[in-house]
């Protein structure tokens, strides 16, 4: 089994910083992709930023500019730095992993969720 583990979230006002962390363990052979995606009330579940495992990254139009997302291979972690957040980002961010376990089938799997609110 895999668990992804979220930290970081809270209550900011709007223009502030936050950095949300994602730390994948357990039954883990390789990592293909890490991201975040957020979910606001009634809203679908919506991408935020991801990173494969080259390096490659894709942001939402929304957050380019302000957020950046970060890995440490080493730790099987992913990184959110999300600056100068505005109302419309609060949201519970989750992480998402595409792992290959030991058994060589790769899933996707989820983070319990992280709430951020930013007031106005």
């Amino acid at each position: 089994q895999v668990q992804l583990v979220e930290s970081g979230g809270g209550l900011v006002q709007a223009g502030g910083s936050l950095r949300l962390s994602c730390v994948a363990s357990g039954d883990i052979f390789s990592i293909n992709l890490m991201g975040w995606y957020r979910q606001a009330p009634a809203k679908p579940r919506d991408l935020v930023a991801t990173s494969t495992a080259s390096s490659f990254t894709n942001y939402a139009d929304s957050v380019k500019g302000r957020f950046t997302i970060s890995r440490d291979y080493a730790k099987n972690t992913v990184y959110l730095q999300m600056n100068s957040l505005k109302p419309e980002d609060t949201a519970v961010y989750y992480c998402k992993a595409i792992i290959k376990s030991g058994d060589a089938v790769v899933r996707q799997f989820w983070g319990q969720g992280t709430q951020v609110t930013v007031s106005s």
